[in-house]
């Protein structure tokens, strides 16, 4: 029997996400990972620019992370969490409220980034039913994405992923992002809304729109928004799956604004990519109206996983790294090295236009091209070909590396990104 490689065996049997494998059928096995390295079967490496999908934070199999993990692994692994607690938990709610916005005061375990989302918005939805108001319109941003199961789905306005599903979708009005000259538009549409909706919550990207592109919105209009929400008791859910956890230079992006979401959602960096695990954090406002002797006002959603310990502990891990000076110093050390290059990128030709923030730096090609088309496939091969890994959205190129990627990696980033504009 001829020895088959592991891109060859994965054909077989396995079903790939975001993937049309007729026209995709190539995957690339990885092996091994550490710190900004993935390395495939063949030996050949490739450092990982956008954190694995914004997890990685602090490297990959980083040691001070997965030692917690292994001894954690020794003494408990995992135990239903209705009913139990454990040490790990406690001591991760302990830590994250710490570094959370100030008004969030409890925390709802599960597993994934989407999930947090449909826990946030089921909060949204029942806290007001809860109190006996019959509310059921949800208000979200054009172009948002907060995950794939259903709510997620409801919420996100990126028609490429939700077009078979769109007739099952929850009561959702968009409105546009702020933009600096469209806020009293914007506060208008949603003053129209309240007379004609019975609106539960906003949820939303708060100043980074991801899988958008990374789109990025103003804080003073959504200031005003958030504001105007709190006004009308409209619960806000800020979605910080993607921005949470320093890559906007603060802790999370709603630390930029004022007004303080009711709910935050948040996941991916959470557990610095070891573990899969999300958190739903609330305002004890919130909390509040499911504490109540009536059994069915209880917030009845449950995951198998919910809090478990290793992932709990990674997490634990997480927060003391980012909270430290070497890792504070690097987030300030990488948003200055996207700075320098975006002074010599900006202006090339094939550049349409620039933007960062915190270590999120963003440039959109002078070039129309679908969104998972021909050209944007190129680019992902070019890439790949030279040790980058970067997955550009459509017409979009963007670098999201974790916090220890060194000054020669960067650069190796920024010279395949320079040399992939001559191809377009």
């Amino acid at each position: 029997m001829t020895h088959m490689t592991l891109k060859e065996r994965d054909k077989k049997h396995l079903w790939h996400p975001l993937t049309q494998h007729k026209l995709h059928p190539e995957t690339i096995a990885i092996t091994k990972a550490k710190g900004c390295v993935l390395t495939d079967e063949d030996g050949k490496e490739y450092i990982d620019a956008i954190a694995s999908w914004y997890t990685c934070m602090y490297g990959h199999c980083n040691e001070f992370i997965t030692s917690r993990v292994s001894s954690q692994m020794q003494q408990l692994d995992q135990v239903v969490f209705t009913g139990f607690t454990h040490e790990p938990a406690i001591k991760l709610s302990e830590a994250l409220i710490q570094i959370l916005p100030k008004n969030q005061n409890k925390l709802f375990f599960s597993d994934n980034g989407s999930t947090s989302v449909e826990i946030g918005i089921k909060m949204a939805l029942q806290y007001h039913f809860n109190k006996g108001e019959k509310r059921n319109t949800l208000i979200a941003f054009e172009d948002g994405f907060h995950g794939d199961t259903f709510g997620a789905m409801s919420v996100s306005g990126l028609s490429v992923y939700n077009g078979p599903f769109a007739d099952f979708f929850l009561d959702v009005k968009r409105i546009p992002t702020p933009n600096g000259t469209n806020h009293e538009a914007i506060l208008n549409a949603l003053q129209s809304l309240l007379e004609t909706q019975q609106v539960a919550g906003f949820v939303y990207e708060p100043l980074v729109q991801g899988a958008a592109a990374m789109k990025i919105h103003d804080a003073e209009g959504l200031e005003l928004i958030l504001k105007f929400c709190e006004k009308n008791n409209i619960v806000t859910v800020a979605d910080e799956v993607m921005t949470g956890f320093g890559k906007t230079g603060k802790h999370y992006a709603s630390d930029y604004m004022e007004t303080k979401p009711d709910i935050i959602c948040l996941s991916k960096a959470l557990t610095a990519g070891l573990m899969p695990m999300a958190i739903t954090s609330c305002s004890q406002e919130i909390y509040d109206a499911f504490y109540s002797d009536e059994i069915g006002k209880g917030l009845f959603h449950g995951h198998t996983y919910s809090a478990n310990p290793l992932a709990c502990t990674a997490a634990l891990a997480g927060i003391e790294l980012l909270q430290s000076e070497e890792i504070q110093n690097n987030i300030i050390r990488i948003k200055a090295s996207h700075e320098a290059f975006n002074l010599r990128i900006k202006n090339h030709p094939k550049v349409k236009s620039t933007r960062q923030l915190g270590v999120i730096f963003a440039l959109d090609l002078n070039t129309e091209m679908a969104r998972y088309g021909n050209l944007r496939d190129k680019l992902f091969s070019f890439f790949l070909d030279k040790g980058v890994f970067l997955r550009p959205l459509g017409n979009t190129i963007y670098i999201q590396a974790p916090y220890v990627v060194s000054d020669s990696q960067l650069e190796k980033v920024y010279q395949t990104i320079e040399e992939a504009l001559s191809i377009v």
